[in-house]
């Protein structure tokens, strides 16, 4: 991959009208607490460039994206595994992973005024209704399969037991990461 891609950008440069809601900068998570204190969605370039696509897609369609996670640090990532030591649901601290590496996304489906879709699960259920085959309603269903099919096409993977977590197919391109998010602003 060119080293241009390799770098971070902040994903709302690439398109404005994502929407982002860092869940983790505010106490609106499953763990109560402040987990970083950043507020800008920054990502691989060359992933944050396949996000851009996919909004420009489901925006032709009459939907958005809102971003709930994006790139976290490892040191973000070490209190969110002291609180929910799962590796089934948080990842063990590694930087060259998922979101600690830049590559991942937790994101839903809204309306074209930004209102969050019915999807199968609020975010972090972190039970099995959150599976990607768990049955949920049509109407969620629906809604799911529109931004799936909208992230597969654009060269994302997602996670089987999160439905709202994608990585970017080609993760393997990239090496471990650090990045200062406030430097993206």
């Amino acid at each position: 991959m060119p080293q241009q891609k390799t770098g971070f950008t902040n994903i709302q440069l690439l398109d404005p009208s994502i929407i982002v809601d860092l869940r983790y900068a505010t106490t609106n998570n499953f763990t109560g607490k402040v987990i970083y204190d950043f507020t800008t969605a920054i990502a691989r370039a060359g992933t944050a460039e396949k996000l851009a696509l996919v909004s420009k897609s489901l925006k032709n369609q009459g939907y958005r994206i809102k971003v709930w996670d994006a790139y976290r640090p490892v040191k973000a990532q070490e209190r969110l595994f002291e609180v929910y030591p799962d590796p089934e649901f948080v990842a063990k601290p590694n930087p060259n992973f998922s979101h600690q590496k830049g590559v991942t996304f937790d994101l839903t489906l809204c309306d074209i005024d930004g209102n969050e879709l019915e999807m199968p699960t609020a975010f972090d259920d972190f039970s099995e209704k959150a599976h990607r085959d768990a049955p949920c309603t049509p109407e969620a269903e629906s809604n799911y399969q529109i931004l799936d099919t909208a992230m597969h096409k654009a060269g994302f993977v997602g996670y089987e037991n999160e439905w709202w977590d994608y990585r970017d197919a080609d993760m393997d391109d990239y090496g471990p990461a650090s990045a200062d998010p406030n430097d993206y602003k």
